[in-house]
């Protein structure tokens, strides 16, 4: 069986002014196989969506090729079209309308009709705990219940390959959770390919794979906890308004290696450190009272993998955790409460 999604070598440029205009994606390349749960993973302008309206041929690109179960997306967009579900960042549904009507209306492009639709949409309405909103206007539905009958009209033809572009936007994070459950179950119950746009860390831990996208390049690729253990067990993130002075002094002083990311962080990989975190940081503020403004051990989570392999800015758009707790509760202070608060765990 061919891949759910193979894209090779594309670059896009959106037109532009004098001069050649900067490239949305630049040489992306990528391969999803049927069955898959697979995230892309970056901030706005990182070439997410420009990807995705490749995949759903609303454009072709300006080099290399996007194929979907081996079907060109510009070459064969009706084939392409008639394996897709896509789910947008905002609904696509009239709220005028009817759940039951939005759904009869979207089958009609697909040429579904008659006692087979009605069979189909009963299924996925009830399927998504909307059966007794089947006569209600999209209008007065909540925010997870529209998103709830967004993904059923996503799903009506059916097709073997669901697109979903920042799909939780907007949502609280209880609808977010169930609407990410509804997914798993999807994807366990029909074995439907997954291609998830996202901003947000916890959601990317969800897939079975993260591609992880920078200035329109992929910078990583792979399982979650994979990518996180490059960095090792335990992540040092060190927040200084001097970051490469304070780099050349830890190497100096404390032999440990540190990374430079974004404006103000360093990243330093701790497994072999003699200390247990308490007393490892506080050797840091002692060592380094006047540079270190804070400090966290803990486990590396996938915004670490961010920075680290792109030296990407903190600030503005970023990527995003739905926890602020770290993974295993790590560390994190300023000098004088860390100390209070270490004092008693330092051997």
């Amino acid at each position: 069986m061919p891949a759910a999604v193979e894209v090779e070598g594309v670059t896009h440029r959106y037109p532009g002014g004098d001069g050649a205009p900067p490239a949305a994606l630049r040489d992306f390349s990528l391969t999803v196989p049927p069955g898959e749960a697979f995230a892309l993973l970056g901030p706005n302008g990182s070439g997410k969506t420009t990807l995705f309206r490749i995949l759903a041929t609303l454009m072709p690109p300006t080099e290399g090729a996007a194929r979907v179960f081996g079907q060109n997306a510009a070459s064969e967009p009706d084939a392409v079209r008639r394996q897709l579900g896509v789910v947008f960042q905002e609904p696509a549904l009239d709220e005028a309308l009817t759940v039951a009507e939005n759904l009869r209306f979207h089958g009609a492009f697909f040429g579904m009709g008659g006692p087979a639709l009605e069979k189909r949409l009963t299924d996925l309405l009830g399927r998504f705990g909307l059966t007794d909103r089947r006569a209600d206007r999209v209008r007065l539905l909540s925010g997870g219940l529209r998103r709830r009958a967004d993904l059923a009209r996503g799903l009506l033809h059916p097709p073997p390959l669901l697109l979903l572009d920042e799909p939780t936007a907007g949502l609280d994070p209880a609808a977010r959770r169930a609407f990410w459950d509804h997914l798993a179950h999807l994807q366990e119950q029909d074995d439907t390919t997954l291609l998830v746009a996202t901003h947000l860390m916890d959601e990317a831990d969800r897939s079975d794979r993260v591609a992880i996208l920078h200035d329109g390049k992929r910078v990583a690729c792979g399982a979650p906890e994979a990518l996180k253990r490059d960095l090792g067990e335990r992540t040092l993130r060190l927040e200084s308004s001097a970051p490469d002075a304070l780099r050349r002094r830890l190497q100096a002083q404390l032999g440990l290696d540190a990374q430079r990311v974004g404006d103000t962080a360093l990243h330093v990989a701790c497994d072999d450190a003699p200390d247990d975190a308490p007393a490892l940081l506080a050797r840091l503020y002692d060592a380094f009272p006047d540079q270190i403004e804070s400090a966290t051990v803990r486990r590396p989570t996938l915004e670490d993998v961010f920075l680290a392999r792109t030296g990407a800015s903190r600030d503005g758009e970023r990527l995003q955790d739905g926890n602020p707790q770290t993974a295993d509760g790590g560390l994190s202070s300023r000098k004088a409460a860390f100390r209070e608060s270490s004092a008693s765990n330092t051997p």
